[in-house]
This record gives C-alpha cells, sequence and structure tokens, in this order.
C-alpha cells in the first residue's frame, strides 16, 4: 500500500518539533510561558540575522529599493520584540521564583543566536565567548560573526559607491576591532543629510534600528528589574550587567553628527 507523502501545515512547519520542545523543569504553571516566550525570541533573532546580512547584500549591491523594503521588515520585527516583553511581564516576581533555582546555571547571556546578531551589527567584544566551550557551535558562529564586516561596514562601502569621500583607512579597516568615530566619516555623513537624497533615508533607518535596539534592552532591563529586583540573573548577570548596556548604540557616527547638522 503507498503511503501519501503529501506535504501538509505540520510537516511542512514542523510543528511535532516546534510544540515538543516546551519541556519545563517543574509542575509549575508559569513555567511553560517562560519557555515559549524565549524560544519565541530565539525564533525572531534568527529572522533578524538573516535579514541583517541580506540588508549587508543590498546595501553593498547599491540596491536602495530591496534595501528600504527589508529594513522596513527589520524595524517590524523589532517592534515585535520589544512588546513580546510585555507578555512575561504578566508573571509576577513570586510565580517565577517558584521555578527560578530549577533554571541552574542557563541564562539569556548564553544566547549564541543573540551575540552573533549583536556581532553582525558591530560589537566586538571577544569576552561574551566564555559563555560557550570553545569549538561548540554558538562559540564558532558568534567568532565568526566578529570576523565579518559588520552592517555599518557594508552601509561605508554603500556610502563611498554612491561617491561620498569615506576614509580608505576606515573602508580597509581590520573589522574585528570595534568601530572608532571618525571625523572623515562624520563629514561624509553630513554631506549626506545635506543632500537629502536616498543615502540620508537609508542613514536614517540605521538610526532607527539603532534607537529601537536600545529600547529593547530599556525594556528588558525594567523587566528583570520588576521580576527579580537587584539579584544576580541566573548566569551570574542581572539588572546591573543589563544597565551598563544601555547607551552604546552601535552606529555612533550617525549619532555624532546630529548637533552638527
Amino acid at each position: 500500500m503507498s503511503q501519501d507523502k503529501s506535504l501538509t501545515y505540520t510537516s511542512y512547519l514542523a510543528l511535532e518539533e516546534i510544540l515538543g520542545a516546551q519541556r519545563p523543569t517543574s509542575d509549575e504553571h508559569d513555567e511553560i510561558l517562560f519557555i515559549v516566550v524565549h524560544q519565541v525570541y530565539e525564533l525572531w533573532f534568527k529572522q533578524l540575522i538573516h535579514e541583517l546580512r541580506y540588508l549587508q547584500r543590498m546595501l553593498e549591491d547599491g540596491n536602495d529599493a530591496r534595501a528600504f523594503s527589508t529594513f522596513k521588515r527589520l524595524l517590524t520585527i523589532l517592534k515585535l520584540v520589544v512588546a513580546q516583553l510585555d507578555v512575561i511581564e504578566t508573571m509576577t516576581p513570586v510565580q517565577f521564583l517558584a521555578f527560578r533555582e530549577l533554571l541552574e546555571s542557563s541564562s539569556g547571556f548564553q544566547s549564541g543566536q543573540f551575540r552573533e546578531l549583536e556581532a553582525i551589527l558591530g560589537r566586538r567584544d571577544a569576552g561574551v565567548l566564555t559563555a560557550y566551550h570553545e569549538g561548540s557551535v554558538d562559540y564558532e558562529k558568534v567568532e565568526a560573526a566578529m570576523a565579518r564586516p559588520s552592517v555599518y561596514d557594508s552601509f561605508l562601502r554603500y556610502l563611498a559607491d554612491k561617491g561620498y569621500e569615506i576614509p580608505e583607512e576606515v573602508l580597509e579597516r581590520d573589522v574585528t576591532q570595534p568601530v572608532q568615530e571618525s571625523a572623515g566619516v562624520q563629514a561624509a555623513l553630513l554631506q549626506l543629510y545635506r543632500d537629502d537624497g536616498e543615502p540620508a533615508q537609508v542613514a536614517e533607518r540605521l538610526v532607527d534600528f539603532d534607537e529601537g535596539f536600545m529600547e529593547w534592552r530599556y525594556h528588558h532591563v525594567k523587566m528583570v528589574e520588576r521580576t527579580i529586583g537587584s539579584r544576580p540573573g541566573t548566569g551570574g548577570y542581572g539588572a546591573e550587567y543589563l544597565r551598563s548596556t544601555l547607551h552604546k548604540p552601535f552606529f555612533p557616527d550617525l549619532w555624532a553628527v546630529r548637533s552638527e547638522l
């Protein structure tokens, strides 16, 4: 008897695997919510990484239309990522503490995809690799992302191709190092803003994304504070560590020129 191998909704979306991936460590009602929220975050991180890599290709190809449509998608996803914190804030501190100790040392600090996302955006901090065993999948992905050009590097090449004078030493910089503010880059940014064309709109979408990411960080800090107060997180990093990341934009030159326009 032949077996029907037609694709179904369940098989296409791998729902048996996805819906079977919530494995709570307790019988506490709220642990499922905690797991689902964080698993959904990981799915959105995966999509953000996918879209940012595509954005880099579109910028380097000078494809403004595709870059703008990708920015729209990225910013919409980012809004969802921020709003998702509202869901986990429906869980009270007492409800979370009922199963928190069962999480042992597992922590959001260990999210390889989040660290990869930060690296694509330009963060260069080898210290984050200490969260992983050398040679593990997460270690290799984050390390590789920190060795590739960032979104900002792709943006600067886009500007150079549009005729703006980006210093050669910036275009050929060591991409394994953090981006440093550049007077030459800022001069080019001032010119493109005064030209008020498509490159200026691309720059503004980068500022939108940077601001949205900082908004997510702030909301995340407040969520942690209202849930566990000043306690350290399960991985040793609590609200104090998260606060230290709040005012660190990925694209500092784009912020520095605001007072010069």
